[in-house]
Order: C-alpha cells, then structure tokens, then sequence
C-alpha cells in the first residue's frame, strides 16, 4: 500500500501543468498520475470522495458538547475528524449556522484539522473544503475578513474591474484559512421582482451585464487560488418559489432559455469556471419529465456537458432542501444525481442513507465504477490545479497578513461607493448637511443580520452618520411595525430635524409603508434606503429622497451615509428594472436609472 507521502509525490507537477493555458481542463499526460490516484481507491472510498458535507463545531478534533451531540444525532460521529475517517469525504462545507466560523485563525486551524484527519488514513487524500461567501446578503464568514458588496450591488457599479478585485481580494482571505471552492458567484438573471431566493443575489437582469461580471469575478478568485461556483444552473432567475421550501417551475421556453439564462452560464464555462452548481427547478421546456433540474441527465450531461461543453466540476445545491426532495426519496435523490452527471453530492439529508445508496447502485449495477471514477478524476484535477495534492495545510501566521488588511478593508470600501443609486432626489432633499440637518432619525426594519455585521442595520447607519457629523440615534420599528409603533416613530421624528427610514420588502398594505407615509406628514425631510431590494421605491411615491444599497450589510450602509453627507456622490444605477406598483407592466425605473446630485427625478412614468 502506498504511503502518503508517496501518492503525493506521484502528482508533483500536476499543478504547474494544470496552470499553463486558458483552459483549466487540458491536461495532457499528467492526467494519468490522477487516474493513478483513483484506481487505488476502494470502492468505499471512492463513494466518500463523491460527498462534501456539513458538520457541527470550531475544531476538528474537540468541538463543544452541544456540537459533538448535534454531530451524533445528524452523522452518527463525534467530531469532523471522525465523520472523514468514517466516510472518507471528497469535500466539506461550512456554515456559520453549525459553528465552523468564529474568527480567522479558528477557521485556519480547523481546516488544517480536517486535511490531518483525512491525511492519516490509507490512501488518504486532502479535502476540498468550501462555503457560500457570496458577500452581501450570504456570507458565512464575517469580520474582521474583508466584506464587499453583494452582487446586486456590483451590478449597480457595472465594473468588470470591482467584481474581479471582490473575487481576488475574498478568495485570498478564504485560501489563507483553507477554503478552496467559494460557492460563488450568481450566475442567475433575476427577471422576477417577486424572486424570493435569488432577488439581491443576482448582478442583475440583464444577462450580457450579468455574464460579464460572472466572469470577472471568477477571474478574481481563480488569480487567488480559489475555485469559483457559477450557480444555479440551468438559471433560477425567474421563480416566486424558494427551492429551500418548494419546488419551482420555470416557465422559459427553449429560446427564451438560450437569450435569457444561458447567457451568464455560457461566460462562465468561456472563463474556464473550476464548477458550477444546479438548481433544484423544473424546467419543462429543457427536460418535460418533472424532474429536478438537479436530477436531470437531459440537463446536466445533454446541455452543460454536451452542448455547453463543460467538462469541469458539477455540485448539486444541497440535497437537504425541499426542491430536490419532493419526487424522491433521500436515498434516491443522490444516485439519480449522478445518473444525471453530477460530481459533487453537496450536503445531503442523512449521510449514511446517502452514502449508503450510492454504494449499493454501484454494488447492484444501477451506477458503474467507472461512472464514479469519471466524477473523482474531475474533482482530482480542481484539487490539482488548486495546489491541494502537494500543499493541503495553510500556515496559520498567514492569517493576520492576509485576512483582513487595512488595504482589503479599504478596497472594499471604495467598490461600495460606487454600487449606491440615488432613486429619487426630488427638491433636492440630499445630501443633507450637519450644518441645516444636525439631528437625525434612523428608524427602520432591521432585519436578521448577514454574518459579520456590527449590529442592525438602523445602528450601523446612525453611527455611520454620527461619525460624519450628525447626532443620530436609532429607533428599530421592524419589518411590519404596529400603530403604536409607528406612533412612536412620529413623536421622535418631531425632534429631529430629518429622518432616515431603512426599508426591507415594502409591501403596498404593510406598516413600513404606513410608517414611511406618516414620516413623510410630519414635514421633516424623509430619506428612505431601500436595504435590500431596490423594488421598494415603487411603494412609496410620497417620498423625495430614496436611495438602494442593495443590502444592509456595513459596508454598504457605511457608503450609503457617506451618500447621505454628501462625502461620496451616488454613481449606482438601476441593474434591474423597477416596475410602477399601480401597472406592474409599466416601467417605473428603467435598466440604467440612477441620479447624481443636483438631478431630479424628473423621468417618472
């Protein structure tokens, strides 16, 4: 049996060769030391390589109790040492939500945890580990790492150059504590202002805009060493249903689908993407058989592997959610995957069920060994190219260098300057001035915070605009605020001399409307920031100063204050189109729609 000290030197030189060209998928003879690597595996092993998976706790070893218990009531083992061992998994996952990121060099020591736990046993193989840090509303690790905007955001900025600096600047700070696959970026055209998934998550809903900053983001963090996921393929943009908790339907017909949502996916694979993610959708006009597009092999292997041609990494979304589970059985549902051509089986409901069913497909003559080892050979070569095979620790002093930095920090700054749309400006209500505006009110929804935030958001914008001068305090009236609440907001805004209102999904019979209607009648100057979808503005025609920050994470609120001040003036515009409230089949705000200062509002509809 060979050491692994062995199976890693027969792949030295992989990951230079796989470094030569555009193309991350020409290997050459090369590619035979990592067919060497699969046809030593056992069977066993090769169904583990196939799995990335999530797991509770800060350490690989000696996570808390209340970790070790959830791990033993959802995998069946103590710790993530353990579940490597038992099931020898290809990749893991990690969420805020299961506690595998406190700080930096926690994660840092985590995943050298996990390549040891996966190194020690025979024929051991590093592990790919991966997170969603999309930046804006998704993000799994916080600060003190660098967050930039959102996609949506960077849509707004409409710069190829920011979307590649988010992508090389986060995947410096992702690789520095271990993370090699970023599920990121959305390659989804949000067409759908009812989208309640994708929405802000989205660059936009022009796909040749949204296409090219696919591109450059994965650009970015391929120039890191960090392998990108274009998702959620075949295009989760036009949906009013969350795949976490149903199952959509896309309605496209073939030719919509081409000019529509195959767009970004088409520059993506042009940009040598390392994987790319399905959603779990119906799509009849691509495949009429009901199934998941997650499940489809007329989807996966008939058009992102045939017409398409895309020969790198496919993921599956994750197996638990309800989109991929309402046909069939968690034991079905991870074989028909790879049926559909699949290569990575992303967090799946029980493991040992999934587990479990691949080997038996295989054992019974449903799937074929040599199915598998074509789904390893593709994961071998991103693990390759990413330097894994030869260097799968990170040095934890890197940390502190690299996480984090005053220069990341203030890049990430600058983009989000650039990503703030002024809406609506009328009477040239901004910026306000300390000098004429001195005390504000920042009321607002505050709604649950993105990973990493300093507080709610009606805190983050008070004190962003207290340090630009003002006094402001923060008043949290939420999502639906009551009369007596809204009552309240009243008789504090009649002590200031104006108002900032965060809204958060403004409905036309909701209590952030009425709240924003009676601020409005009390005669102070009322600025609104739409801190999450811009489609607000088409709710509140009785305001004249609205701004879209496209999220309500710091750094986006912290630009948007210094909007406010008149420290930055608004360069954003409109990525999607906002439709009148009153005739949804109007164009209120157009594609391209954002105000300086000094311009009014003047192109209403």
């Amino acid at each position: 049996m060979p050491s692994r000290r062995t199976l890693l030197a027969a792949t030295a030189g992989v990951t230079a060769a796989l470094a030569v060209g555009n193309s991350a998928y020409s290997l050459g003879s090369d590619d035979e030391a990592l067919r060497s690597l699969v046809s030593r595996m056992t069977l066993p092993e090769k169904v583990g390589q196939l799995f990335v998976v999530r797991f509770y706790g800060h350490s690989a070893t000696a996570p808390d109790q209340a970790d070790i218990d959830a791990n033993l009531r959802e995998i069946g083992v103590r710790t993530a040492a353990e579940l490597v061992a038992k099931y020898r998994v290809g990749g893991v996952i990690y969420f805020t939500w299961t506690h595998n990121t406190r700080d930096p060099r926690q994660i840092a020591e985590l995943s050298n945890g996990i390549q040891r736990a996966s190194l020690d046993q025979p024929r051991g193989l590093p592990v790919l580990i991966a997170t969603d840090q999309e930046h804006g509303a998704v993000c799994r690790i916080g600060r003190p790492a660098a967050l930039f905007p959102g996609a949506m955001a960077i849509g707004a900025g409409g710069s190829t150059a920011d979307a590649r600096t988010l992508g090389r600047i986060s995947g410096a700070e992702l690789r520095a504590m271990g993370v090699r696959q970023d599920y990121s970026p959305d390659a989804d055209v949000n067409v759908n202002p009812a989208n309640p998934i994708i929405g802000v998550r989205s660059f936009g809903a022009d796909p040749h805009a949204v296409g090219a900053l696919v591109a450059a983001e994965a650009q970015g963090y391929r120039e890191a060493g960090v392998a990108a996921t274009a998702k959620h393929f075949p295009g989760h943009g036009d949906t009013a249903v969350d795949s976490h908790t149903g199952f959509p339907v896309i309605t496209h017909s073939r030719e919509l689908w081409e000019k529509l949502d195959a767009v970004p996916f088409r520059a993506a694979i042009r940009a040598s993407i390392d994987s790319i993610m399905t959603a779990h959708i119906q799509f009849p006009a691509l495949d009429g058989s009901g199934d998941p597009a997650t499940l489809s092999h007329p989807v996966v292997t008939g058009i992102l592997r045939g017409e398409l041609g895309y020969d790198g990494v496919v993921v599956t979304d994750s197996l638990g959610m309800a989109g991929v589970r309402t046909k069939y059985g968690d034991d079905r549902v991870p074989v028909l995957a790879l049926k559909a051509g699949v290569d990575q089986l992303l967090d799946p409901p029980d493991l040992d069920v999934a587990w479990h069913a691949v080997l038996k497909a295989v054992q019974d003559g449903e799937l074929t060994e040599s199915r598998l080892d074509e789904s390893i050979l593709r994961v071998l070569r991103l693990k390759s190219r990413l330097g894994l095979l030869d260097r799968p620790f990170v040095d934890t002093k890197d940390v502190r260098r690299v996480v984090g930095t005053a220069g990341h920090l203030a890049a990430a700054d600058r983009v989000a300057e650039r990503t703030t749309t002024l809406l609506v400006n009328e009477d040239d209500v901004l910026p306000l001035s300390p000098r004429t505006h001195g005390t504000v009110l920042v009321v607002g929804a505050d709604p649950a915070s993105p990973s990493g935030t300093t507080g709610p958001p009606t805190g983050v914008l008070a004190a962003a605009l207290t340090e630009l001068g003002f006094t402001a305090r923060a008043l949290s009236t939420g999502t639906d605020p009551s009369a007596e609440t809204i009552d309240s907001a009243v008789a504090a805004a009649g002590g200031s001399d104006a108002v900032v209102v965060g809204t958060y999904n403004v409905t036309a019979g909701g209590g952030q409307r009425k709240l924003v209607e009676q601020l409005v009648g009390t005669g102070r100057p009322v600025v609104v920031v739409a801190v999450r979808n811009p489609y607000d503005v088409a709710q509140l025609p009785m305001v004249k100063a609205c701004l879209a920050s496209y999220s309500w994470t710091d750094v986006e609120l912290r630009a948007a204050a210094r909007v406010i001040a008149g420290r930055v003036v608004p360069r954003g515009s409109l990525p999607v189109p906002v439709q009148r409230a009153d005739d949804p089949a109007r164009v209120l705000y157009p594609i391209g729609h954002g105000l300086t200062y000094r311009t009014r509002a003047s192109d209403r509809s």
